[in-house]
């Protein structure tokens, strides 16, 4: 039986870049999940809005971001755009897999979230002369993220965890950072415990936020 002797003071003076890299994953996983929702609704209203081609297209987008690996999308990302003449960083090409990876699975949980808003509430605001667009705006996507909000949370955490697999092409991150520590101290079972107790640390102030935002917005619906 080896003897294990954890020497976490080799890990204290890092802190400050695990707190930097912890930093950039919660602001890459925050402005994807902002930009992928966004362009989620936006494929949500053209898979149901009846014009079959925007739908076939989305429906694509869909089946090849959910069938493929997030490290392959990421790859492609980093590697292609630069063949054809689109210079991107690292942490840029990161924010633009997050974004394509959290829209391809969100696109389907709103497109329930919509499918489960009563007709007659469409029909309502039909009646009173809203076009589609507003229906869409004022009506339908309010209801949708409510009714899909504690999967759109998990979602977010999945993205948030999942982001660790941007330290392949060195965008900064959280695993980025706990790599180049454990690089200069060869103290990987230490590193990599403080970067877990980071990773469960932003999971748990990632809960309390949400719930703080379901109860200021749409608790009083019930």
């Amino acid at each position: 039986m080896p003897n294990l002797n954890l020497q976490f003071w080799h890990v204290w003076p890092h802190l400050d870049a695990l707190y930097h890299g912890a930093l950039l994953t919660i602001v890459l996983t925050v402005e994807a999940a902002a930009l992928g929702l966004i362009a989620s609704l936006l494929g949500a209203y053209f898979l149901l809005s009846g014009f079959r081609p925007a739908a076939m297209l989305v429906r694509g987008y869909v089946e090849i971001i959910r069938n493929t690996p997030f490290l392959v999308q990421l790859l492609f990302i980093y590697f292609s755009l630069p063949s054809i003449g689109i210079q991107v960083s690292a942490n840029q090409a990161a924010l633009m897999t997050m974004v394509m990876n959290f829209t391809g699975y969100t696109i389907e949980i709103l497109r329930g979230g919509v499918q489960s808003i009563p007709k007659t509430q469409l029909d309502s605001a039909k009646s009173i002369g809203f076009s589609k667009l507003q229906t869409f705006g004022f009506v339908v996507v309010p209801q949708a993220i409510r009714n899909t909000y504690p999967s759109l949370t998990s979602q977010f955490s999945l993205l948030m965890l999942g982001s660790s697999v941007v330290s392949a092409i060195s965008a900064e991150d959280l695993t980025a950072a706990a790599n180049y520590v454990q690089s200069l101290n060869f103290r990987s079972f230490e590193v990599y415990i403080v970067a877990a107790a980071f990773y469960l640390a932003m999971s748990a102030l990632c809960r309390i936020v949400f719930a703080a935002i379901w109860r200021l917005t749409f608790r009083r619906w019930d």
